[in-house]
């Protein structure tokens, strides 16, 4: 059954000191966070002291409780992300903590309310346009930090039942799940779903298309990881390194009829378009997560045979946010997490991600 998109309570506007901070107290504490000279990968990892932020208008400053990490963070520190990367940016578009102080004008959150950071400040609702590109830990300094200045409209509630390190896993993989589910055509129960590889944004994918009534399908390379998948409620999980040419049993398992939705997170695009329904549509996520520099060309005949829509998805916006978060409240999902570090353990976790083998989020906790 379909999560209902329920109203939201707007929040009340309060503006007090920071809670713990008399009024007459002048002194800046210092805080940390990190900063990234792209390209050098972790030993252009640096940690820094600053002061603690002061927020201007329309700002909010948020003590990060937690943070996660994943390929999309492997890819930023090498410089070979697709979007460009401020030297000295501070790295990090995943985080979630408590609002410490706002600005002049700010209504919509109040010190004390437990927020989570959107990747893309500037893109509240519609479809994504490049003025509404500039990305956290990219272009404009991100949450791997102590404390963060951010814009009002960049964060959003954490769903109540949520650890803020659950809340972290949130605002990249589940907001790109949820953008690939719902911003092409709706999902109807029984409808056929595949999802491509175990990562982050595909197993967000099986939850909510589990919750929708849809039949999953999941690619893997391991038996281990496909028992799992199917404990977590895969219906058919097919394993890509057994079967490189995956499609054709993706066809095998639907009479021949083909996948309603594709959400391809990690490629090859070819067996994408060979596994999906002619009336169907593929949810393009991973363009830079498979490699696509050295990847064939896609034979434009290909493209026209599957007959299928294929939608390019980067992320998602506030709006689709919101809409994710009443779908985890409502039915109270909580994301897989992997392995939790400590903020002081930030190359550590690089590490572990660049080890490979990751089932779930990789999570910074700063408690």
């Amino acid at each position: 059954m379909s999560a209902p998109l329920s109203t939201l309570v707007p929040w009340r506007t309060a503006r007090p000191n920071r809670p713990g901070r008399p009024d007459n107290e002048c002194e800046r504490r210092s805080m940390k966070s990190y900063h990234l000279d792209p390209g050098r990968g972790l030993a252009g990892l640096t940690v820094r002291e600053h002061d603690e932020p002061e927020p201007g208008r329309g700002q909010v400053v948020v003590r990060m409780r937690a943070n996660a990490l994943g390929f999309r963070d492997l890819k930023v520190l090498a410089g070979e992300y697709v979007l460009p990367i401020r030297p000295g940016v501070v790295p990090g578009c995943e985080g979630a903590g408590e609002v410490v102080a706002v600005g002049e004008g700010v209504d919509r959150v109040k010190p004390g309310d437990r927020v989570a950071a959107t990747v893309f400040p500037r893109w509240l609702d519609g479809p994504f346009r490049r003025e509404n590109a500039a990305q956290l830990g990219t272009m404009i300094d991100g949450v791997l930090t102590e404390y963060a200045v951010l814009d009002e409209d960049g964060v959003v509630p954490v769903p109540e039942h949520l650890s803020f390190e659950e809340a972290a896993a949130l605002p990249l993989a589940a907001v790109t799940a949820w953008n690939a589910l719902t911003g092409g055509g709706a999902i109807r129960p029984g409808a056929t779903v595949l999802t491509l590889g175990s990562g982050a944004v595909s197993l967000f994918v099986l939850r909510f298309a589990k919750l929708s009534g849809a039949r999953v399908i999941v690619t893997t390379s391991s038996a281990a990881k496909a028992e799992r998948l199917r404990a977590l409620g895969a219906d058919e999980v097919i394993d890509y390194r057994e079967n490189p040419a995956w499609g054709e049993q993706v066809r095998a398992l639907t009479d021949d009829l083909g996948a309603d939705l594709v959400v391809d997170a990690t490629g090859p695009l070819e067996q994408s378009l060979k596994s999906v329904a002619s009336t169907g549509e593929v949810a393009f996520v991973g363009y830079w997560l498979s490699g696509a520099a050295g990847a064939a060309p896609i034979d434009p005949g290909s493209l026209f045979m599957a007959g299928a829509v294929l939608r390019r998805v980067a992320t998602g916006s506030r709006a689709h946010f919101l809409e994710l978060n009443r779908a985890v409240e409502t039915h109270r999902v909580r994301p897989v997490i992997d392995r939790v570090f400590s903020f002081d353990q930030v190359p550590d976790a690089f590490r572990y991600l660049e080890a490979g083998g990751v089932f779930g989020k990789v999570i910074i906790s700063h408690t």
